[in-house]
């Protein structure tokens, strides 16, 4: 199960899905206020002084969580694998709509600190990017796989 090379690159998908729950997303700082804003999976966090209400960002966190839980599933359905290709398919889902969650707070955030300057994508940011390229991999290896026992079945 693990040595299919598919098999690989899911489970590097479900650590870096696991590791965007971790890692800081976006990070914005003011110098002339000392004021920063700070996105991660489940907090715009917001220090210095004047402070706004924290943000609770839960649907990237929820997301990212799904998709993760979604890619070590899909490894274990190796006997089936049009069922792997639909669980793609959904993570594949999953995976952009975590990335449009990240950019809808990271612009929300980009509002409420002085709108002059500009936030900076931290690690938690290219990760999901990182995740839809192994997913896409790992569909086309399972879809050549498919090929290859369709191929055998003609030659009995």
């Amino acid at each position: 199960m693990i040595q299919r090379i598919q098999s690989v690159f899911l489970l590097l998908l479900a650590l870096a899905m696991g590791s965007v729950l971790f890692l800081p997303i976006w990070h914005k700082a003011d110098p002339l206020t000392g004021q920063e804003l700070t996105l991660s999976a489940f907090s715009l966090a917001f220090t210095g002084t004047n402070p706004h209400s924290d943000g609770s960002t839960w649907p990237i966190g929820a997301l990212a969580a799904a998709s993760a839980a979604l890619a070590v599933f899909e490894i274990f359905q190796y006997r089936n694998r049009f069922t792997q290709l639909k669980i793609g398919a959904v993570n594949m889902l999953c995976i952009v709509a975590t990335i449009g969650a990240i950019f809808f707070y990271s612009t929300r955030g980009e509002i409420l600190l002085n709108v002059k300057l500009e936030g900076a994508y931290q690690a938690g940011f290219y990760l999901p990017t990182l995740a839809l390229l192994l997913n896409l991999l790992a569909n086309r290896f399972i879809r050549a796989d498919e090929r290859l026992v369709r191929s055998m079945d003609r030659l009995r």
